[in-house]
């Protein structure tokens, strides 16, 4: 498995939520995330942080950096690195069954992530062959749109999706994220969709919106 930082909660872990980062960054990148999401001190949840291994980026003129797959570009109709994409969800799959080997079910699983992150999420939590607690997809879009229809996993077709996007994001655009929402819409997909006055970042009260949302869904007093 991809090296991770690991954050335990202070009661039994009953719950993981496994969290990807964007492009260029690390696991660390987000690693105060529990900081931020106003939980009880009892909520049970383990937070992993994986690693995206470093390989070059065409979008980035070939730069080496961490990625979870290659970009070819972030634009309607841009080719996609559908090779790199699949061999990355192979890795969140490996973590999400290595947590129901610690004993976590499968309906207390949550992936999520932010770009890039967010992309290999929703590609990656909506072919998982088990039903998953939810998805969090944050400033993003939904990589190989086209081939979803007939790859989505049964199981996970009722999945909560909690999906957001800022208006000013320059880096994925709002257009693009706004049509991922409204594709997975298409294909009966229930989202709970918001939208920010920001740039490609993250908020405060979006990430309160998702402790609040991550405790209905675990039911979490």
């Amino acid at each position: 498995m991809l090296e991770a930082i690991v954050t335990e909660p202070a009661v039994t872990a009953n719950a993981s939520v496994l969290w990807l980062h964007g492009l260029g960054a690390n696991g660390h990148d987000f690693a105060d995330l529990t900081s931020s999401l106003a939980l009880p001190e009892n909520h049970g949840i383990r937070f992993i942080f994986p690693h995206a291994p470093q390989q070059p980026v065409s979008l980035n003129g070939g730069r080496s950096m961490p990625a979870w797959y290659d970009i070819l570009g972030l634009g309607f109709g841009s080719a996609q690195d559908a090779q790199g994409i699949r061999r990355a969800e192979q890795w969140v799959i490996e973590w999400l069954d290595h947590e129901q080997q610690q004993g976590i079910p499968s309906n207390r699983l949550f992936v999520g992530g932010f770009s890039q992150g967010g992309a290999l999420a929703l590609h990656s939590g909506l072919r998982y062959f088990e039903p998953l607690g939810g998805i969090i997809a944050l400033s993003t879009y939904l990589p190989l749109a086209d081939t979803l229809e007939k790859e989505g996993a049964p199981n996970n077709k009722k999945i909560p999706i909690w999906m957001a996007h800022g208006t000013f994001d320059p880096v994925v655009s709002f257009d693009l994220g706004q049509y991922s929402y409204q594709h997975l819409s298409q294909l009966g997909y229930a989202i709970d969709w918001h939208t920010y006055p920001m740039l490609h970042t993250v908020c405060q009260e979006e990430l309160q919106k998702i402790g609040q949302w991550l405790r209905e869904q675990l039911k979490i007093s």
